[in-house]
C-alpha cells in the first residue's frame, strides 16, 4: 500500500510507532490543494488536513511510504478513521516528475478556530526537515499558530520518541 503523509506522520518516527511497515519513499507534491490546520482533533486541538484550493500554484507537500496492507487498519484507527478523517485517494507527483497513486486522509470535520497543540506542530516540523522539504515551506509550517497542550503529561509523552 503507498500512502500519502502530509502532517505529523511526515516523521518518520511518528508513523512507525503506528505502522511498524511503513518505509518511506520519497517526497511528493499534491497539487491543488493547500495544507490548513483546521480539522477538529479528539483532543480539542486542530490537526492538519489537504485542503481543496482554488488558488493556482497551491500545493501540499508531504512523503509518500509504502506499508503493508494489513497495517492499514492501525493506520486508520490512528488517524480517526470515520471521526474526522474519510479516506482520499490522491495523484501525487514525485521528486523525478512521475506521478503515483497514494491514500491519503481528508478532514470532514473542521472548525478553523482550533490551534495545533505545540508538540503536534513539533511532528510536522521535524517531518518535514527530516525529508527535505522546501525552505519556504518549513518557514509557513513554523509560522503556524499553536496552543500549549493543557495536559502537560500529553505533551512530554508525544515528544518521547526524539529523546
Amino acid at each position: 500500500m503507498i500512502y500519502f503523509a502530509y502532517g505529523s506522520n511526515m516523521s518518520t518516527a511518528r508513523l512507525r510507532q503506528r505502522v511498524p511497515s511503513a518505509r518511506a519513499l520519497g517526497v511528493a507534491v499534491l497539487h491543488g490543494h493547500r495544507l490548513a490546520f483546521h480539522k477538529a482533533g479528539r483532543d480539542g486541538s486542530a490537526k492538519c488536513d489537504v485542503a481543496l484550493s482554488t488558488q493556482p500554484g497551491d500545493r501540499v507537500y508531504g512523503v509518500i511510504y509504502a506499508m503493508h496492507a494489513r497495517h492499514r487498519q492501525r493506520l486508520d484507527m490512528a488517524e480517526g478513521l470515520g471521526m474526522g478523517y474519510e479516506h482520499k485517494m490522491v495523484t501525487v507527483q514525485l521528486a523525478e516528475g512521475n506521478e503515483a497513486s497514494a491514500l491519503t486522509y481528508r478532514a470532514t470535520l473542521t472548525d478553523p478556530a482550533l490551534l495545533p497543540y505545540r508538540w503536534y506542530l513539533e511532528h510536522v516540523l521535524r517531518g518535514a526537515r527530516e525529508h527535505g522539504l522546501p525552505d519556504h515551506y518549513l518557514a509557513t509550517i513554523a509560522a503556524t499558530n499553536s496552543a500549549d497542550d493543557p495536559d502537560p503529561q500529553r505533551h512530554l509523552a508525544e515528544l518521547a520518541i526524539y529523546a
